[in-house]
């Protein structure tokens, strides 16, 4: 680890201000909880002279029930989302997900907005800088070559956030700031599928709050995830499911995944399931379907082939589970 670097930190007392500080200085970077922001900068990848600090803005750290939908502060702790009495009777599996992410003293610290942006990771990019300088650095910061897949001109480095997978099953919107007001979006707007420019944020633009709508009459949420250890490590796979069944059937299907991608990824192709039993059958299709579309690459200690296999399973694990609770 390096030391930090200097920096000061500007507290924003408005949108506008923390937008007019972030649009000024080109190196200036947010800054709430600091769990994955200051780690990468002991890694020497990055050094901002500015920090622009969100904690005194309005609504930055509530969690408001507006009524079938959480607003929920960028600002909130993952301790207080894992814990939260709203969250846990409006999204109960965004709370088991905010449990799982690291241990206890980063979940009292980090924020829901550091896990949605959360840096993505790979082997090759995640280490010191005598590390890094010696095979020449990487597509994603100071060099020219993807060592991943070093005949393309692609960032493959994974997302490996907890939080998004759960919020794009329950349909969740986000609230970004920036020298054009405030704008909502679809959660998955956020996202570009680029491991070295995952975040689709102009200059200026931050994010605020999330709108999580609450699941339907009869819908069940679930998330799990894979890791090397049972804490602290960041997923290899992990996958969110909700499913809704009606007589035995499926009425509605949304399964999205982590770990595996440069951005989190809600599955496409699940409608074809509506109708029909969740059986042995469609459990198979299911499977055939994450392995399709998740793209994980050699960017962890863990092989590419693995984490696959592992989303599948978990993913025909979890609808399985959560047909047999309905």
């Amino acid at each position: 680890m390096e030391v930090l670097p200097e920096f000061v930190v500007r507290h924003a007392e408005t949108p506008q201000e923390a937008t007019r500080l972030l649009a000024g200085d080109a190196d200036a970077r947010i800054f709430s909880g600091g769990t994955g922001l200051l780690a990468n900068m002991r890694l020497g990848l990055g050094a901002p002279s500015v920090l622009v600090s969100l904690e005194r803005l309005q609504g930055f750290r509530d969690v408001t029930d507006l009524g079938g939908v959480l607003r929920l502060g960028a600002g909130v702790t993952l301790s207080r989302l894992a814990t939260d009495a709203d969250v846990g009777r409006c999204a109960p599996a965004l709370a088991a997900a905010a449990a799982t992410v690291a241990g206890p003293a980063h979940r009292s610290a980090a924020t829901l907005g550091g896990n949605l942006c959360l840096d993505t990771r790979c082997v090759f990019y995640n280490q010191n800088e005598t590390w890094r300088s010696s095979i020449g650095y990487c597509l994603k910061y100071r060099g020219d070559l993807c060592h991943v897949a070093p005949r393309g001109k692609r960032c493959h480095a994974a997302y490996s956030g907890d939080l998004a997978p759960v919020l794009l099953v329950l349909g969740a919107e986000v609230e970004i700031a920036g020298p054009g007001g405030v704008r909502c979006a679809p959660l998955g707007a956020l996202y570009r599928d680029d491991g070295a420019q995952h975040l689709a944020l102009a200059r200026g633009e931050f994010l605020t709050a999330v709108l999580a709508p609450a699941a339907r009459p009869g819908t069940r949420v679930a998330y799990r995830k894979a890791r090397v250890r049972g804490a602290i490590d960041f997923p290899l796979a992990g996958v969110a499911v909700a499913l809704e069944t009606e007589d035995g059937r499926v009425r509605d299907l949304r399964v999205a995944l982590t770990g595996t991608n440069p951005c989190p990824l809600l599955l496409t192709g699940t409608g074809e399931f509506r109708g029909q039993t969740p059986d042995q059958a469609l459990l198979d299709r299911l499977v055939k379907l994450v392995q399709r579309q998740a793209g994980p690459q050699r960017t962890t200690v863990i092989s590419s082939n693995y984490r696959r296999q592992v989303a599948a399973a978990i993913a025909r694990r979890l609808v399985s589970e959560l047909a047999v609770a309905g």
